[in-house]
């Protein structure tokens, strides 16, 4: 680069000032209100005792009340992006934008895994951020992370890209983090984090600190990530992760020496399950798959992340290697067994489900959700509804969908079958 050249640059790079000043419309502040349980006694839990005593099906609540940040990234259908972190249990959520106009907020739905929901809310004159290109980011990079912390109203840090692809954390189930050293605090969860030139890179949403406060570490979801999980989230209500049906682990210096290969990513192939995508389309234990539709994947986190985010049944081209021989294969994305292949209704939201061999078991039960209040318990298996049986999640959801009224659900629970009541 000539000195000519970069002097033209810098003149032509706008002041941060201004950048904000186009970008912060789209950030929003996120106040959330969900049910505090007053004290439980273990034995509310169980139907007899309150069906025998006469006593409500949960005890009553108070009110709480907690923050958070978001990005508008529609401002047509009025899409916002916030963790799910922010809106877990949420009875109701309000919306303010910078302009101080406040919206009741539509949950659209929300994804643990990888911690982001999708908000909608009905307005009009919106700002939305474009997306940026994560892959464009390097080390020390400069960015900006706006959001509410503390409550405090809207706030702009800054700081540099720290590191890229972190995983490990043990944050969520689906990592490839961006790490930055500019502030972030509780309340800036959702947020966004941004380049200088005002392009979405990131949503904020974790920081390390034994206190909770800002130690210079924090993290955020990629923008290629967002972007996948908030179209499954418009499009079915919750993501539907796919498989091929392969157990991996990271290629190692020691494991690429022990299969004579001088790759230095890749993820190696341990085995292949029977009647998978996978088996197939021909790919054996000892392979190390090095990318995936062209793009190089850095390790077994980042293919499980771009396999599992992947449309169900859309093809994908697997790059492998083989004693020294690089191939390419395809093949179909299918759905995890058991996972529910439905968003379920709103009276059984906050449970997730899979399929079982007497019914569909409750696997998880999220703590002040619908379902919590109406009596589900991690562990039941519902057999049927209103008298209807159903065998899978999907048949569940269709059944609650089709009962308009009360609903009657007939549980196995600890040996012992009865109805569980949702009004």
């Amino acid at each position: 680069m000539t000195a000519q050249t970069a002097t033209a640059q810098i003149a032509d790079a706008r002041p941060l000032a201004d950048v904000l000043e186009e970008v912060t419309p789209a950030v929003v502040n996120i106040a959330v209100t969900s049910g505090a349980p007053a004290e439980n006694n273990p034995l509310y839990n169980d139907p007899y005792f309150r069906r025998f005593f006469d006593l409500p099906e949960m005890p009553r609540q108070s009110p709480r009340m907690s923050a958070g940040s978001g990005v508008i990234v529609d401002a047509v259908q009025g899409y916002v992006i916030t963790n799910h972190h922010v809106v877990e249990g949420a009875s109701e959520i309000a919306v303010t934008l910078k302009d101080r106009r406040r919206f009741t907020a539509e949950l659209v739905g929300s994804d643990k895994a990888t911690d982001i929901a999708v908000l909608k809310i009905e307005a009009n004159n919106l700002t939305a951020l474009p997306l940026g290109d994560p892959d464009s980011l390097r080390v020390g990079d400069s960015v900006v992370a706006i959001g509410n912390p503390f409550g405090l109203g809207q706030t702009v840090t800054s700081g540099i890209v720290s590191a890229l692809g972190r995983s490990g954390i043990n944050i969520e189930g689906y990592e490839d983090f961006i790490q930055t050293d500019a502030s972030i605090n509780p309340g800036n969860s959702g947020g966004a984090l941004v380049t200088t030139t005002g392009s979405l890179v990131g949503i904020n949403t974790a920081i390390i600190a034994p206190a909770g406060g800002n130690v210079g570490i924090g993290f955020a979801v990629p923008v290629d990530m967002v972007s996948a999980v908030m179209k499954q989230i418009i499009e079915h209500g919750e993501v539907r992760r796919g498989r091929i049906g392969v157990s991996i682990q990271d290629l190692t210096p020691d494991l690429a020496e022990a299969l004579g290969i001088s790759q230095a990513y890749g993820a190696v192939v341990g085995s292949v399950e029977d009647n998978s995508p996978a088996a197939a389309a021909g790919l054996q234990a000892g392979d190390v798959i090095v990318s995936v539709d062209g793009s190089q994947i850095s390790g077994s986190a980042d293919l499980r992340n771009r396999v599992g985010l992947a449309p169900l049944r859309s093809e994908i081209e697997i790059g492998y290697l083989r004693d020294g021989t690089r191939r390419t294969v395809k093949m179909s994305v299918e759905a995890e067994p058991g996972t529910s292949a439905a968003a379920m209704p709103d009276r059984l939201a906050g449970a997730t489900f899979q399929d079982g061999s007497e019914g569909v078991v409750v696997t998880e039960v999220e703590p002040d959700s619908p379902a919590a209040q109406a009596g589900l318990r991690t562990g039941d298996v519902i057999a049927a509804v209103n008298r209807t049986p159903v065998s899978s999640a999907s048949e569940l959801a269709q059944a609650v969908r089709n009962a308009k009224g009360t609903l009657a659900l007939a549980l196995f629970r600890g040996g012992a079958r009865f109805f569980l009541v949702i009004r």
